[in-house]
């Protein structure tokens, strides 16, 4: 199995702090936003690669970065792979549907892969759900509860039948058909692939990855991972500072893997 990470926007909602420095290596709580999510997919049953795709904007602090990283991954026996999109602004990004399939048309078509957002903190336990992911032969996402009407007009919203599967995956819905978000965290089959290039050849929404898994569980068995669990989505300003302020407080999910350093910004 391999992560596939997606750390290629430019944040513009979150300026002028982010301009010259990539969102998902913000320190929180002393440490990067990535490390949180690092540190769990590490311990992952079986994984043997990463690959983590940035920009030509910020590739520079990601290869800063992935130094901290080195020893705990050769321990693990574990590859670390950075690929730049070659995106030098907003205005010509990718999005991550198109990253996710930049990054595999690089490497051997995977088994199986995580993918998930580069900017998320999630506090729950990745490796039981991975295990279940490993022992069966479906994708799975995460269903987290949000009662919130704003907040679930900014996420993907899940409809799910008595069995968990996904019926639906709604992109930041104005009228919400559930309580249940999805944070950008998927486990994805091989069979995930040659959809996702089905998905580009018909639809131009390239940014928001929970369109693509939309896409893919109108086609294919995906189920949810229910759990009374949260995450932090580091979106804004405010965001960022609430989850920096909570995780000061919080108890750790797991045991720190490494003390990486939080990296220096650089003048791009």
């Amino acid at each position: 199995m391999i992560a596939i990470l997606l750390c290629a926007g430019f944040a513009t909602r979150m300026y002028p702090m982010t301009r010259d420095f990539p969102k998902p290596l913000l320190p929180v709580a002393g440490k990067p936003v990535l490390d949180y999510l690092m540190d769990q997919i590490v311990e992952l049953t079986g994984l043997r690669e990463i690959h983590i795709v940035t920009n030509a904007r910020f590739i520079d602090h990601f290869e800063d970065w992935q130094t901290t990283w080195r020893p705990v991954l050769r321990d693990r026996e574990i590859r670390l792979s950075l690929h730049n999109d070659a995106a030098t602004a907003n205005a010509n990004r990718l999005g991550a549907v198109r990253d996710l399939q930049f990054v595999l048309q690089r490497i051997p078509a995977p088994s199986r892969a995580l993918v998930s957002a580069g900017d998320n903190i999630f506090r729950f336990r990745l490796q039981p759900r991975c295990q279940q992911f490993l022992d069966s032969d479906e994708s799975y996402v995460f269903a987290l509860p949000e009662t919130d009407a704003a907040r679930l007009r900014e996420t993907g919203v899940l409809t799910l039948d008595n069995a968990n599967r996904v019926l639906r995956l709604h992109e930041k819905p104005q009228s919400p058909s559930s309580t249940w978000s999805c944070p950008p965290l998927y486990f994805l089959q091989s069979s995930a692939w040659p959809r996702l290039n089905e998905y580009l050849q018909a639809s131009d929404q390239c940014d928001a990855p929970g369109s693509f898994i939309d896409f893919l569980c109108r086609r294919e068995t995906v189920y949810a991972f229910k759990l009374e669990a949260y995450r932090l989505d580091i979106g804004s300003l405010e965001t960022y500072r609430e989850a920096d302020k909570r995780l000061k407080t919080e108890p750790v999910i797991l045991g720190k893997s490494a003390q990486p350093r939080c990296p220096e910004k650089r003048t791009i």
